[in-house]
């Protein structure tokens, strides 16, 4: 048993290679071979967002403050707020994020497959996020 005490793991920024705006990613916890999560709490600040992507297991989101967005490819946006849990099938593209004026933070569950996480993508537009 290993308890990860709050606070041992630092914060970081996340990468502007990945998302759009302000996003800060606290690492939660990985698991050690042969488990495959990795748990991660993501704060954006209004307008941020993910790029596209995918996850190749899927990937569990679960709304811990403010309001968010959540979209996948051909679909309508989402809104979400704190308690939902929005599970997001293997291999399906999408995005998420906080809407325009409020902050979001949510905490993201995904498996590896062969050792990756996720597949980025292309930026979401501001003509897609504004729609």
């Amino acid at each position: 048993m290993e308890i990860y005490r709050v606070g041992s793991r630092p914060s970081r920024r996340a990468a502007d290679s990945y998302f759009t705006g302000q996003v800060r990613q606290d690492p939660l916890f990985e698991a050690p071979d042969p488990a495959r999560v990795r748990i991660v709490s993501v704060t954006f600040e209004p307008g941020a967002r993910t790029h596209w992507h995918t996850h190749p297991l899927g990937q569990t989101l679960i709304v811990t403050s403010g309001v968010g967005w959540v979209q996948r490819e051909g679909g309508r946006i989402e809104e979400i707020r704190p308690g939902d849990v929005v599970w997001i099938a293997p291999g399906e593209k999408h995005w998420h994020g906080a809407t325009p004026t409020t902050a979001m933070t949510h905490i993201a569950v995904h498996e590896a497959l062969d050792g990756q996480h996720v597949t980025w993508l292309e930026p979401v537009s501001d003509e897609q996020y504004q729609r």
